[in-house]
């Protein structure tokens, strides 16, 4: 019988069921650490890249055919849309998005509008020839959540403390709001946009979430992410909430809407999943940096992590962050290939 994506051990996972075995795929899988990536970008820049189909059709299978993963993501960046509605930044290689003019008043809102489809034509372009050659695997788009967005249109670019963008939080609240509430819109359109082309899951990615406290979380950033997985939620397709450093949030952000909180290295996952509490997947979350160690010693933590991960409903295995540039590929390949046989012991 032909395998169909609802067979998807990636989407069984998601839905709390017991696949056949442990799906596994890897954040920022399509990417540096492979030589076929480098190559095909080399001579264009990174926001170019992302808005050319070609590219990012093929950028996006490198990792499916060569490690054999449960899941493609889509290769993109959670500034793309700001892109794609005229906001003026770039991705400066070695430093990351880099925003021209910072946000300060509430005057500067105006230049956030709505994504429409033909501001990301290309892109959906791209999803839906991705579904076509992905066949059963399932396409997982994504978006950065409002925090996240909101904290490089502040800050100007990454940061180190967050220090101007909890300035705006605490002394202009209104004016946060706003802006969350704007970044929530156009995070919900384009994951939209995404999932109406093919896409057969979503991640939001609040990446500098882990530098609030659950108190600030709860009252300053909880009520935008619930926005945007609110506003998919009759999509019917699995919802991933990830952040960094989420140790104290994990509760709040499966809160917000998750059908999976993603669960980063730093806490166990069966701790991560009583924190979390009852009716959501979990994905993760080995260490990034383990994958640099002896292959006996990178199986035996990833069999840790599945016998952790059967304390949930459901468990995607994942790295606790994304893929570093040095990475071996070939030890990701052996670590699929490793998964995918593991048997877990009896629950």
């Amino acid at each position: 019988m032909t395998s169909t994506l609802t067979d998807s051990a990636f989407l069984q996972a998601c839905r709390g069921e017991r696949p056949a075995h442990t799906p596994v795929w890897f954040m920022r899988q399509a990417g540096r650490s492979l030589p076929e990536y480098l190559a095909i970008r080399e001579g264009t820049a990174m926001l170019d890249s992302c808005f050319r189909t070609d590219m990012v059709v093929e950028i996006t299978m490198q990792p499916v055919r060569r490690h054999g993963v449960d899941a493609a993501i889509f290769f993109s960046d959670i500034v793309v849309p700001l892109k794609a509605i005229g906001v003026d930044l770039d991705i400066v290689p070695g430093t990351g998005p880099v925003v021209a003019e910072p946000i300060r008043s509430a005057a500067q809102l105006g230049q956030f509008r709505d994504v429409e489809p033909d501001d990301v034509r290309s892109i959906t372009d791209a999803v839906t020839a991705l579904v076509g050659e992905l066949g059963s695997t399932p396409l997982i788009g994504f978006a950065g959540a409002p925090f996240t967005l909101a904290s490089y249109l502040v800050e100007g670019g990454p940061s180190r403390d967050h220090r101007l963008t909890k300035q705006l939080m605490y002394s202009d609240p209104e004016l946060w709001h706003a802006l969350l509430g704007r970044m929530a819109a156009i995070a919900a359109q384009f994951l939209r946009l995404q999932v109406e082309a093919g896409a057969s899951a979503i991640q939001l990615f609040d990446s500098w979430a882990g530098h609030l406290s659950l108190a600030d979380y709860e009252t300053y950033v909880k009520p935008h992410s619930t926005a945007v997985l609110e506003s998919v939620a009759d999509l019917g397709v699995p919802r991933i909430h990830f952040g960094v450093g989420t140790g104290e949030l994990l509760h709040a952000m499966g809160d917000a809407g998750a059908d999976v909180v993603g669960v980063d290295w730093r806490v166990p996952l069966d701790d991560a999943v009583r924190r979390i509490g009852p009716g959501k997947a979990v994905q993760g979350n080995l260490d990034p940096t383990t994958l640099f160690a002896p292959t006996e010693f990178v199986h035996a933590r990833a069999a840790e992590i599945i016998e952790a991960g059967r304390a949930a409903e459901g468990h995607v295995f994942n790295l606790g962050h994304g893929v570093l540039p040095a990475t071996d590929p070939d030890s990701l390949t052996r670590l699929v290939d490793f998964v995918h046989s593991y048997t877990p012991t009896a629950p």
